[in-house]
């Protein structure tokens, strides 16, 4: 796929998919490449062809996975996919797609008592928060990883995770949730809970001065009043909270995992590989390599773009079939595609030119059940 001066190692998926060392594959990249499809496909051929118990964890609120996988519909549970060809080796393969409101429920009723987990679930803020708030899905996102890792029965799990800045805050997620629980207004909001029963707002005016009014004027009481209620009931999980992502973090960096670029050999796209690869060097995660998809390759080398179109022409002046000109217009348009492809996908190359890559050739028809995954499968290890 790309030009000779700028090759670089063939990525061998196989390999990853295969070796027992690996137990987590991440696949990240720009949305609208194909990334949802990737990751589905190679979660089947790590089932079908290396006998591992799979399971594809989705975090793209797309439904696509679920209807290539023939089911119905993903949700926080792992779903088991029938249909597959692992009477020989054992491999089984499961899905859900991440469920952010139900993973936070499940982290509080996991370490409280029922009666403060009530308290909470029936907070405005907690409420508002487990379902809307930015950051909560990339938050629970490591949770969930971290769940299905601690649990100990899957050989593999795939991750599929949103666009590349989005999933950029799933790698932010214990840090942006370590300075959201050190942050002062945190600490002045706690500070009823811990202070032996004084209220809130004598509190808070004692700490803030005037600036309690101006917080409270804009936001309102009963906002404040929810918000340090929400704080005080969920205190004695943030220290559990912000240790479990944090170690989610550290199993991110080892080597049981393998991090997967996805891109189409389009500028943007190509664009947001490189600075998420950039991004996974300065955090010291294994990147294991590049899936280059929907590339385009003309059948025949010659003759190249510029030779067709000539041949074109001058068959289409002498009077030629109409169908060998049109043949020939066809393939200087695939050519010229190929040959600006070629180009796009260097610009990754030259950055980062001992990223494994493997080129995926584009699908006539988009990927509706198992056997398309099967087929994108083969192409990514056989490409």
């Amino acid at each position: 796929m790309v030009p000779s001066d700028h090759a670089a190692p063939r990525l061998d998926v196989d390999q990853i998919l295969a070796d027992p060392g690996v137990r987590i594959v991440v696949c990240c990249g720009a949305g609208g490449v194909g990334k949802t499809t990737t990751a589905a496909a190679l979660a089947l051929r790590a089932a079908e062809q290396h006998g591992r118990r799979t399971v594809v964890l989705t975090i793209d609120p797309a439904r696509r996975l679920a209807q290539s996988l023939g089911l119905v519909e993903l949700d926080n549970t792992p779903r088991q996919v029938k249909g597959l060809e692992v009477e020989v080796n054992g491999g089984e393969l499961h899905a859900m797609m991440l469920d952010m409101k139900r993973t936070f429920d499940d982290v509080v009723l996991a370490h409280t008592d029922p009666a403060k987990a009530a308290e909470i679930f029936a907070n405005p803020f907690y409420q508002a928060m487990s379902s809307t708030f930015a950051g909560t899905q990339e938050y629970m996102a490591m949770e969930k990883l971290g769940q299905l890792h601690a649990r100990g029965e899957w050989d593999l799990i795939v991750v599929d995770t949103p666009p590349s800045r989005s999933a950029l805050d799933f790698l932010d997620a214990p840090a942006r949730l370590s300075r959201f629980l050190d942050g002062r207004m945190l600490r002045l909001l706690l500070a009823p809970a811990r202070s032996g029963g004084r209220s809130m707002f004598s509190l808070v005016t004692a700490s803030f001065g005037m600036f309690s009014k101006v917080v409270q004027k804009v936001l309102g009481a009963q906002l404040l009043t929810d918000l340090s209620g929400f704080v005080a009931a969920l205190d004695s999980m943030f220290g559990g909270f912000r240790q479990r992502a944090e170690q989610t973090y550290r199993i991110l960096q080892a080597r049981e995992t393998a991090f997967l670029l996805v891109a189409a050999p389009e500028p943007d796209a190509v664009r947001e590989a490189a600075y998420f690869a950039g991004r996974l060097g300065e955090e010291r995660m294994p990147l294991a390599g590049l899936v280059l998809n929907r590339v385009h390759r003309p059948l025949v080398a010659e003759p190249d773009a510029e030779q067709s179109l000539a041949a074109a022409e001058h068959l289409a002046a002498a009077g030629g079939h109409e169908a060998t000109v049109a043949a020939l217009r066809v393939h200087a348009t695939l050519a010229r595609q190929a040959t600006r492809e070629q180009r796009v996908a260097a610009r990754f190359t030259e950055a980062f030119p001992t990223v494994p890559t493997v080129a995926v050739t584009a699908q006539p028809a988009d990927v509706h059940d198992i056997d398309g995954l099967r087929t994108i499968g083969a192409a990514i290890s056989q490409s």
